[in-house]
């Protein structure tokens, strides 16, 4: 019903920087928050960053002033998260996530991407 669908992942040098985007589509009558995770090989998925509909937005420590988490203007059901600096420690499967009301349903449901792989590496 809901499909997410992740891009822009890849190898980079440290320092350097990456776009990734997110677009929501299928049965979707609203989406509230949409964010990103992600998740190191051995080491339990964690927030990334998110954003809700209002465009409030919130960041895990050890990416503040390096990643910025967006929503497109034209369409709210697309979410970019722009990498910059990156590091070694950011290598990572990176998921996305949205937080979707279908047309069919009555309240929020969480809904994952596939993930795109993020490596960080000289």
């Amino acid at each position: 019903q809901v499909q997410l669908v992740e891009s822009g992942g890849g190898l980079v040098q440290p320092g350097g920087s990456l776009r990734l985007s997110c677009a929501a589509s299928g049965s979707i009558f609203s989406i509230n928050a949409m964010g990103w995770y992600r998740q190191a090989p051995g080491k339990q998925r964690e927030l990334v960053a998110a954003i809700t509909s209002g465009g409030s937005t919130n960041y895990a420590d050890s990416v503040k002033g390096r990643f910025t988490i967006s929503r497109d203007n034209a369409n709210k059901n697309t979410v970019y998260l722009q990498m910059n600096s990156l590091k070694p420690e950011d290598t990572a499967v990176y998921y996305c996530n949205a937080d979707v009301m279908t047309y069919s349903g009555s309240n929020y449901l969480p809904y994952w991407g596939q993930g795109t792989q993020v490596t960080v590496s000289s």
